[in-house]
């Protein structure tokens, strides 16, 4: 066997709509499905712009915690991701130029989300 693509995770919440409007609103992420049973039977998935790989927000925990996941995810000017995300008040950790090691020059910030997965910002 041979993994051609990852297509889709899940990722355990706690409050789906904080969850949600922090990753539409606040991250820029697409709506693509949001799907409600009951408060602990909820998905809500999100695409990036680029329609890459879906993040599943759940609130059915099965074998997940909140806040147990670290993401990666891509932008084309980390600075100005920074500054927009500090201006929307979401609580940003510097800019950093060293994300796989000293002298990487990959520069990247740090967030968390309200469920408390760290989110790594990294420059294209």
């Amino acid at each position: 066997m041979q993994v051609e693509k990852v297509t889709m995770f899940q990722l355990a919440v706690a409050d789906m709509p904080k969850a949600k409007e922090f990753y539409a609103d606040k991250l820029g992420m697409k709506v693509k499905q949001d799907y409600r049973q009951d408060d602990d039977n909820w998905w809500v998935s999100l695409v990036p712009a680029d329609g890459g790989t879906t993040i599943t927000l759940t609130t059915h925990h099965s074998h997940m915690k909140p806040g147990a996941l670290t993401l990666y995810l891509k932008v084309a000017d980390v600075t100005a991701a920074h500054d927009e995300l500090a201006d929307n008040g979401v609580e940003v950790k510097d800019v950093q130029n060293d994300l796989y090691g000293p002298g990487s020059g990959v520069h990247f910030f740090q967030v968390e989300d309200p469920d408390g997965n760290l989110i790594h910002v990294v420059e294209a």
